[in-house]
């Protein structure tokens, strides 16, 4: 059974936090890995996951930095029988966080992999490609900021860029690579906290691309609530989507209050704007804390509302 670690909240990411992700992430190479394949020598396979799980290095001209992307691949994706076959694509943030409980930031993972392979072989879920995208580490608070910030204090974000790094960059390396289903309705993007912050962001800015999002606490408060304001003005959202907080992410009850309203705000943002129950599934977890443990509890629910079939 995995080890929960103490709970995090991006509102109080101290000094060690950051030194801490910054060794995880510098020491990655440490964790025993196969050697990459010599026809693809930036592509490693991951043989602890559950499935498919590979790495692609990337370097990034938009951000100016290098960072994994982290491809799970469905069941069945290498048999001749589905050689031409395409399949729908799930991006989410935080990649570290996802497959791999070794390097992820809090010692727990979201159990991806076990999760989608388990939905795709009960066939609660179509079979689909899961893509990981690593946070750039010390460069995290400044790639997942689109707006300029006092608390915490940021003042020369990066979040704007991360439309054109997900579909300048990213997307078209992904397909490159994997038989990928293209339009809204194959292309997901998800996140939690502030990942979940530049999720709402980037879904926003490229109306039509993006038609499944997936909202895990995100950090509203960001910005002085600028993307609740933000959200007002937005005449087209994604056909699909899972937002969900506990009532517990900051520990202490008057901002645990605070972080419920917000979301709860954005829920009402989203039902004015016409997303009814079918499109829209909030969610308040009684008790939950900000942790990559709840996420992971969620996710079962939030990928099958994303990406079933049925109406």
């Amino acid at each position: 059974m995995r080890q929960h670690k103490a709970k995090t909240a991006d509102s109080h990411i101290s000094d060690s936090a950051h030194s801490l992700m910054n060794e995880i992430q510098q020491n990655e190479s440490s964790i025993d890995r196969p050697e990459p394949d010599p026809r693809e020598p930036n592509v490693i396979r991951v043989q602890a996951a559950t499935g498919d799980l590979r790495l692609h290095e990337f370097s990034s001209r938009i951000f100016r930095n290098k960072r994994f992307l982290r491809v799970w691949l469905p069941p069945a994706y290498d048999e001749p029988a589905n050689t031409n076959h395409r399949y729908p694509v799930l991006y989410l943030n935080d990649g570290q966080n996802l497959f791999e409980a070794a390097i992820s930031f809090t010692g727990v993972e979201w159990q991806v992999d076990e999760t989608s392979d388990r939905l795709i072989r009960e066939g609660a879920i179509p079979p689909m490609i899961i893509v990981g995208i690593d946070n750039g580490g010390k460069d995290r608070l400044r790639e997942y900021m689109p707006y300029r910030s006092m608390q915490p204090m940021m003042l020369r974000v990066q979040g704007s860029r991360y439309p054109d790094f997900l579909t300048k960059e990213v997307m078209p390396l992904v397909d490159r690579h994997y038989r990928v289903a293209h339009g809204a309705e194959n292309t997901g993007l998800g996140g939690s906290s502030l990942g979940a912050l530049i999720a709402l962001y980037t879904a926003t800015a490229l109306p039509g691309v993006i038609g499944r999002l997936l909202l895990e606490s995100p950090s509203l408060w960001a910005s002085n609530r600028h993307s609740i304001r933000q959200s007002r003005k937005v005449k087209q959202w994604p056909e699909r989507i899972f937002l969900a907080t506990g009532t517990a992410e900051a520990g202490r009850k008057d901002q645990d209050q605070s972080t419920v309203d917000d979301v709860r705000e954005l829920a009402a943002i989203l039902g004015r704007a016409g997303l009814n129950e079918k499109r829209l599934k909030l969610v308040i977890d009684e008790g939950e804390s900000h942790h990559e443990s709840a996420w992971a509890k969620r996710f079962p629910e939030a990928l099958t509302f994303l990406f079933s079939k049925s109406e």
